[in-house]
């Protein structure tokens, strides 16, 4: 009897204990608008002088900006928005777009007389976020809530899903595992077949572009991510920002994965990328070191982590803007502009083959302490070497 009993107690705890170590959905929120729920750290502030130079074709008589205001939420703060034009002196007005909440501060021009110049300045707090995840903590969700349906779905323009990635979903990931490990078979795909490239770049965010031609710019890249995962089903979005430091191309992109318990998890494919590259072509790096560098890096990605150089402005893809414009935006990356109805050519200012330019940025950042670059500093790595 007391064999019996003795048995019954230790299937009991063990029964017990595999319960409370298995994730369950009963204690999670599902919740597109839910906060980051990364730890935040290494706090940089900066005061922000940020122009965009409009040059409009001649004799246009309505020239249309919607410029983005970067939002405040648990990544980042931001205060002090003052905006100016010049020459023509015009007062925006201040909208916010339905589906994802993004802010824009819309211009109209009457008649402009040869190129524009807004001017947005303001103060910014950035955090530096880290998920520090455990795969084997993330719960699996057989259903999501409505209110995820524009985050799991194909759209017409950037994150599209149709049979294609269906079929590289299928031949890339025969067996399924957990959402991370799911999603690194993704990015590991990414990372080892596509090449970065500002020539041949969609600027859209287009998973299409990707998919044709692995090569692109990091939007593509992150299109072609947030389409494989929703083909998983698994929410996802992209999330435009700009980089807080000297740089020809201030706009840069992550994406992200929702990934409960943790939330929207941020991931940097195309920097990770570049990175690994780096540090397999440093002659100077032992092999351990560079075996060890390689690693971090890549635990790093697969942790979720954003850095505190970035500040996002617009979350989402393929939306109607606020005032409504010709129609549906792919993304919104520095500005979206239309000249008499017409949508002008976004700029890659990073492309050298490109001489013209419908706007340019022109922009400044002061901060309060010395920066460094997150993806090209290996000195933050240090914490992700096992």
């Amino acid at each position: 009897m007391r064999i019996f009993i003795f048995l019954f107690t230790l299937y009991f705890s063990l029964v017990s204990a595999a319960a409370a170590a298995e994730p369950t959905l009963s204690r999670v929120t599902l919740d597109p608008a839910q906060p980051y729920q990364a730890d935040r750290s290494e706090s940089v502030e900066y005061d922000v002088d940020f122009s965009l130079v409009v040059t409009p074709p001649y004799h246009t008589h309505k020239l249309k900006v919607w410029v983005p205001i970067p939002p405040t939420n648990h990544s980042q703060e931001v205060e002090k928005n003052d905006w100016s034009t010049f020459p023509l002196e015009v007062v925006p007005t201040i909208h916010v777009e339905p589906k994802y909440g993004n802010k824009f501060a819309y211009f109209e021009f009457d008649d402009p007389q040869g190129a524009q110049i807004i001017r947005h300045r303001f103060h910014a707090k950035v955090w530096q976020l880290e998920w520090k995840i455990d795969p084997q903590q993330i719960c699996s969700v057989d259903a999501w809530p409505e209110a995820f349906t524009r985050y799991c779905r194909g759209e017409t323009q950037a994150v599209v899903v149709d049979q294609r990635f269906h079929q590289l979903v299928s031949q890339i990931l025969p067996d399924r595992g957990n959402p991370l490990e799911d999603m690194e078979t993704v990015m590991d795909y990414v990372i080892r077949d596509f090449k970065y490239d500002h020539v041949d770049a969609s600027l859209q965010a287009s998973s299409l572009h990707a998919m044709a031609n692995h090569h692109g710019h990091c939007s593509d890249y992150h299109g072609f991510c947030a389409s494989m995962g929703r083909a998983l089903g698994y929410p996802t979005r992209v999330t435009y920002g700009i980089s807080l430091f000297p740089k020809n191309s201030p706009s840069h992109c992550k994406l992200e994965a929702y990934l409960p318990p943790y939330g929207w998890v941020s991931f940097d494919v195309s920097e990770t990328q570049k990175l690994l590259a780096a540090i397999k072509q440093d002659e100077v790096l032992s092999v351990g070191e560079r075996d060890r560098l390689l690693a971090a890096a890549k635990s790093r990605l697969l942790s979720g982590f954003r850095e505190n150089t970035w500040l996002m402005q617009t979350q989402g893809t393929d939306y109607e803007l606020a005032p409504q414009g010709i129609g549906r935006v792919p993304v919104v990356r520095t500005a979206y502009v239309e000249a008499d109805g017409v949508a002008l050519p976004e700029p890659d200012p990073a492309n050298r083959e490109k001489k013209e330019f419908a706007w340019m940025t022109a922009h400044k950042y002061s901060a309060d302490r010395p920066i460094t670059n997150g993806f090209k500093d290996r000195k933050p790595l240090k914490a992700y070497i096992k």
